[in-house]
């Protein structure tokens, strides 16, 4: 290969490589996700009404609000999100496994046993 041929490979390498390594930086210009400057996006603030919001979806959230309930005596809540989790896990997951482990035990106590925490 010449030399003129390499430099044109090289130059066409480097120019595919630049989107990846945009998009490794998060696209914002600031570098760690886009959040510091450069036009990327700004950080949620407090007054967000997405910024306290729980994603639907997160099976942790799920195990931890229900196993909160049961805490509370509410075993109702802790069925509803312990049904949210027998949706979201295809398959069993350590999540609902655990959350169905606390309600049986609630449930088989009368309510005096309450989950304890994990860590």
């Amino acid at each position: 290969m010449t030399t003129t041929w390499r430099k044109l490979v090289v130059a066409l390498l480097a120019l595919l490589m630049i989107p990846a390594f945009a998009l490794a930086d998060g696209g914002g210009g600031g570098g760690g996700g886009g959040g510091g400057g450069g036009g990327g996006a700004e950080p949620r603030k407090a007054d967000d009404p997405e910024y306290n919001a729980i994603d639907p979806k997160h099976r942790g959230a799920h195990e931890y609000i229900g196993e909160a309930y049961l805490a509370l005596d509410d075993l109702a809540n802790a069925k509803e999100h312990l049904k949210r989790l027998d949706k979201l896990c295809l398959f069993s997951c350590e999540q609902y496994r655990d959350l169905k482990k606390a309600v049986e035990a609630y449930e088989k106590s009368n309510g005096k046993v309450k989950p304890t925490a994990s860590n």
